[in-house]
């Protein structure tokens, strides 16, 4: 189903960061049989691929929710407007 290099590439990235994490959070040091300390370029460039998908990603969700409340903000200004001032003519 997947390719071999895709998975080990994929296990060889969470590897990495997991022991840096591990390292970092609980202080011990990670078992020297799974121990990878660096990426490949290819897997370089495919970390820095996901993180730009996923700052993409956080900003069109952040541009669509500020979009949703100016246009909230617009229709209660105008229905506090019309309740004010009500139309003088009813067609």
């Amino acid at each position: 189903m997947y390719d071999k290099r895709y998975l080990l590439s994929t296990s060889c990235e969470y590897l990495v960061f997991a022991g840096k994490t591990y390292t970092r959070h609980k202080g011990n040091q990670v078992p020297e049989d799974i121990k990878v300390e660096l990426l490949n370029d290819y897997q370089m460039a495919e970390l820095n691929r996901l993180k730009s998908w996923l700052y993409r990603k956080r900003t069109q969700v952040r541009q669509e929710r500020e979009r949703i409340e100016r246009r909230q903000a617009r229709e209660e200004v105008e229905a506090r407007r019309e309740a004010e001032q009500p139309a003088l003519f009813k067609f």
